[in-house]
């Protein structure tokens, strides 16, 4: 068998304990929906956040992976977006630089979903330790 045929099989293998193993379908997100999202948060970032020079938004099946670079270069992984199916509500996950991961968190409106800007505010506020992001209006 060649590599790619052995991992098809290994993917569909029964598993051993016979417990049925389901396999939730993500949501792929548009690409209007990833423009969207890098402008959105490069726009909160230049009305809230001075210590940032730039947003980098990668993507990866129903995920959205937010990176900021520092005004000396520094790039610093802010948090990780689900994507649910609308451009305006995404998951929120903060990346937890001890352990190099992402884990699902609350937003600083004590909700786990909530608008690109809210993520970022609540992700930068706890990095870039301004507390009052947390605490202010969102600016409209």
């Amino acid at each position: 068998m060649s590599r790619d045929t052995d991992t098809e099989v290994a993917r569909h293998a029964e598993p051993e304990d016979d417990r049925t193993v389901h396999h939730e379908q993500m949501p792929k997100v548009p690409d209007s929906t990833k423009v969207s999202l890098q402008q959105k948060l490069s726009a909160r970032a230049r009305e809230r956040w001075p210590q940032l020079s730039s947003i980098e938004v990668t993507h990866r099946a129903a995920y959205a992976y937010v990176t900021a670079t520092l005004t000396d270069g520094e790039q610093l992984p802010l948090c990780r977006l689900h994507y649910g199916g609308s451009a305006s509500i995404w998951g929120f996950s903060i990346y937890r630089a001890s352990h190099h991961d992402y884990q699902p968190s609350v937003l600083h409106t004590r909700m786990t979903t909530g608008s690109p800007q809210e993520a970022l505010d609540t992700a930068c506020g706890l990095y870039l330790n301004d507390p009052s992001a947390w605490t202010r209006p969102p600016k409209k």
